[in-house]
């Protein structure tokens, strides 16, 4: 049975589980399921799902009275709820050698980018876009069958928006040009400022030449994203560039 402080507190407690589960599974969420996770008669559970989803947190597909998030849930959950994960060990080495191993007798920069860009979309299982302000207008991006590979994709309409979005390029650019104090932003759906990209969220991070900001790292992926994951690789990633770039010229 999971602890509970107060009436505030279990709500936070079931709406995080209940994104969590929706993010994992991607199936509605039952009152049965969360009933029993927190020790609760399904009455009050139905009561607690049903107020949230007057709030605007949650609604119910017609094919299912489980709950799914909506972007407004999602936002919350991003912004208060959600844990900041450690990378395993391994994780981190498997970057730090990925990114590593690029450099060679001849520092290749955009070499070190696209390598980067593969490390990222392969292990978000996303599509990683990263670029590089002295650069202009050029991103390196991967991934992009991952997408399509994702539940929400696979109707040919959505994934041909997520495809106009990429091509097209000019909102993405004036997104990661962007400078923030956060470590880190996400953008949820229409909160990415295009039509394209409301069946989206995108996860921004910097990354550093010593103190000036050489560039952005990004992943953009469907409304269930695995935000905790996603934020952890990226700050890990970007950790591991600015120690390279201290190292070189460019």
């Amino acid at each position: 049975m999971v602890k509970i402080v107060n009436q505030e507190d279990r709500r936070n407690k079931v709406m995080a589980f209940t994104v969590n589960a929706y993010i994992t599974g991607g199936q509605p969420v039952s009152s049965q399921v969360l009933a029993e996770h927190f020790g609760l008669s399904s009455a009050t559970m139905r009561n607690i799902l049903a107020e949230l989803e007057e709030e605007g947190y949650f609604y119910h597909p017609h094919t299912s009275s489980g709950k799914v998030p909506t972007r407004k849930g999602y936002r919350y959950y991003v912004d208060f709820l959600m844990s900041q994960p450690e990378l395993s060990e391994d994780i981190k080495l498997a970057i730090f050698s990925g990114l590593t191993g690029s450099k060679s007798e001849h520092f290749d920069l955009e070499e070190l980018l696209e390598k980067t860009s593969d490390i990222v979309a392969e292990l978000t299982h996303y599509t990683s876009l990263v670029w590089l302000s002295s650069l202009k207008g050029r991103i390196f991006f991967k991934g992009l069958r991952n997408m399509a590979r994702q539940p929400e994709f696979r109707d040919a309409k959505k994934l041909s928006l997520l495809l106009e979005l990429l091509e097209e390029r000019t909102r993405l650019l004036e997104l990661l040009n962007q400078e923030y104090e956060e470590s880190y932003r996400v953008y949820i759906g229409e909160e990415i400022g295009s039509s394209l990209g409301e069946e989206c969220s995108l996860v921004v991070s910097a990354y550093h030449k010593g103190k000036r900001d050489a560039g952005k790292l990004a992943v953009l992926g469907p409304l269930r994203m695995s935000y905790e994951q996603t934020v952890a690789t990226l700050a890990f990633v970007s950790f591991t560039l600015n120690k390279l770039l201290e190292e070189v010229n460019y």
